[in-house]
C-alpha cells in the first residue's frame, strides 16, 4: 500500500496505518471500488495515471501504453483489465521481444499437430487462452513486419488461422500493448506498420 523510508518517525507509520485501513474499510463498504493495489503513487502524474486507467477500462477500446523500460506498463495494463468487464476472463501476457521471430506465430494464434517438424500435439496460442479477456503485448515495436500485418487481421476481424489448419477460429479478445519507442519514429523509419498503430493508439 505505501512505504516507509529508514530513519522512520512513529506519527510516520501512525499516518500510513491510518490511511490504509481508511481505503479499506472504504473498499469493503463500496463495490464499486476501482482496484489498483499493485500500483502505488500519489503524485498528481499518477492520480492523472489513475484517472486513464478508469476512463479506459469500462471501454473497448485497444489500448497502447508508452514507458522507459521498468516502469510499471504491465501493472498498468492489468489495472485497466482488472477493472474491465473482462476481469473474470484471463489476462495473457507475451513480450514480443523474448520470442524468436521464427516462433511469435506459433505462440501467438497456435498450431495444429503436423504443423511442422516436431509439433506432436495441437498446441494453443495465447489469443485463444485470453478468449474473453485481454491479450498484453509488452514490447510490440520488436514484432517484425509480417506478424504486424497478421495482427492487424486479427485486429479487424477478430479471426486468426493457427499454423497447419485451413480452418479460421474467432475469439473476443482486447489488445492492450506496451513500447518503450517512439512508434511515429518507427513508422517513418519503415519498421513499423501506420495502420496497426493507429488500430492499437
Amino acid at each position: 500500500f505505501d512505504y516507509i523510508t529508514k530513519p522512520f518517525k512513529i506519527d510516520e507509520i501512525k499516518r500510513v496505518i491510518k490511511s490504509a485501513t481508511t481505503r479499506k474499510g472504504s473498499n469493503q463498504n463500496n463495490s464499486t471500488e476501482k482496484s489498483f493495489d499493485n500500483i502505488i503513487g500519489h503524485s498528481p502524474e499518477m492520480i492523472k495515471i489513475f484517472d486513464l486507467i478508469k476512463r479506459i477500462a469500462p471501454t473497448p477500446a485497444n489500448a497502447l501504453i508508452y514507458g522507459e523500460s521498468g516502469t510499471g506498463k504491465e501493472l498498468v495494463a492489468r489495472a485497466i483489465h482488472q477493472n474491465s468487464g473482462r476481469a473474470r476472463y484471463p489476462f495473457v501476457a507475451l513480450n514480443c521481444a523474448a520470442i524468436p521471430a521464427t516462433l511469435i506465430e506459433s505462440e501467438l494464434f497456435g498450431y495444429e499437430k503436423g504443423a511442422f517438424t516436431g509439433a506432436n500435439k495441437r498446441k494453443s496460442g495465447m489469443v485463444e487462452m485470453a478468449d474473453g479477456g485481454t491479450l498484453f503485448l509488452d514490447e510490440i515495436a520488436e514484432l517484425p513486419l509480417d506478424m504486424q500485418a497478421k495482427l492487424l487481421r486479427f485486429l479487424q476481424e477478430g479471426e486468426y488461422l493457427p499454423l497447419g489448419s485451413s480452418v479460421t477460429k474467432k475469439v473476443n479478445v482486447r489488445i492492450i500493448a506496451a513500447t518503450n519507442k517512439e512508434l511515429l519514429n518507427e513508422i517513418n523509419k519503415g519498421n513499423f506498420r501506420n495502420d496497426l498503430y493507429y488500430r492499437l493508439y
